[in-house]
């Protein structure tokens, strides 16, 4: 199969609204660059149509698709990387041993589902479960991707993490994974719209929600419903330049932001209901 990658230029107003829109259609994660252009990646065969429908969509986006050489992204996922240290964690992917045992070490290789430690938008939210996370927590995990955040979650000491996905393919990936870090009897992960599950897997110790910055607006009242008394949301996936924004939004819906952290111009938030 051919593949090829939309290059997308929009306002800033418009661009998360965008790469949640491009996310959805399809299926794949959409990269977010610091001169604030989306790329996103579909089959050379489904692109025409795709641009025709992201244009009707969105008047004003400029878009422009190239082709991607035929390569084996298996081998070059692996280019460059290697364990990181985050907190009192270790991620490392499969092929690199690291000589920390002392460290919980979570092993997540490179997959088509979303987090791993080479981006900052994950890094930012393991450096604040690190802090937050407490021993026998019950952990919900919006938007799971790879089920690193759940894997870790219980690593730290959580007694149970239930991840939610959208993507059929993000949880036979994440059950993978949790067999290989050895948490399998203490994740769980489910397909469907964690706006209509979460309540039902309610109350949680802690949420975790990496994913893009409207769509943890639109979660902060299932979040809200969803947390144990005294309970913790840790909020990822947006860049440093949305801070403001969403902030007000957590405003709006009662939380009080009590930690951050920036990584590579992305930015996590630890907050509560007030």
């Amino acid at each position: 199969m051919s593949w090829c990658a939309l290059d997308v230029c929009a306002t800033p107003t418009t661009r998360p609204e965008i790469a949640e829109w491009l996310v959805r259609r399809t299926g794949h994660s959409v990269e977010e660059r610091t001169d604030g252009s989306l790329v996103a990646v579909t089959t050379v065969d489904g692109a025409d149509h795709l641009l025709e429908e992201l244009r009707a969509a969105f008047r004003d986006v400029s878009v422009a698709i190239r082709s991607l050489p035929v390569v084996d992204w298996t081998s070059r996922w692996r280019e460059g990387l290697g364990p990181r240290r985050i907190g009192r964690l270790t991620v490392a992917p499969s092929w690199e041993t690291p000589t920390d045992r002392y460290a919980p070490l979570v092993i997540i290789d490179p997959q088509t589902a979303f987090g791993t430690g080479e981006h900052g938008s994950t890094r930012a939210v393991l450096a604040l479960l690190d802090r937050w996370v407490r021993s026998g927590h019950r952990v919900l995990d919006l938007g799971s991707g790879s089920g690193i955040l759940s894997i870790a979650a219980v690593k730290l000491g959580a007694v149970r993490a239930v991840g939610i996905d959208i993507d059929p393919e993000a949880e036979t990936i994440a059950q993978e994974n949790a067999v290989v870090n050895g948490t399998a009897a203490a994740t769980t992960f489910l397909t469907g719209d964690a706006g209509l599950i979460a309540g039902l897997l309610a109350p949680a110790d802690l949420v975790l929600s990496n994913i893009l910055r409207l769509q943890n607006e639109a979660l902060l009242p299932v979040i809200r419903d969803a947390l144990a008394p005294e309970g913790m949301a840790l909020f990822g996936g947006m860049e440093v330049s949305e801070a403001g924004e969403f902030r007000a939004a957590l405003s709006t819906f009662n939380f009080e932001a009590v930690d951050e952290v920036v990584d590579s111009d992305w930015w996590g938030v630890a907050a509560r209901p007030r």
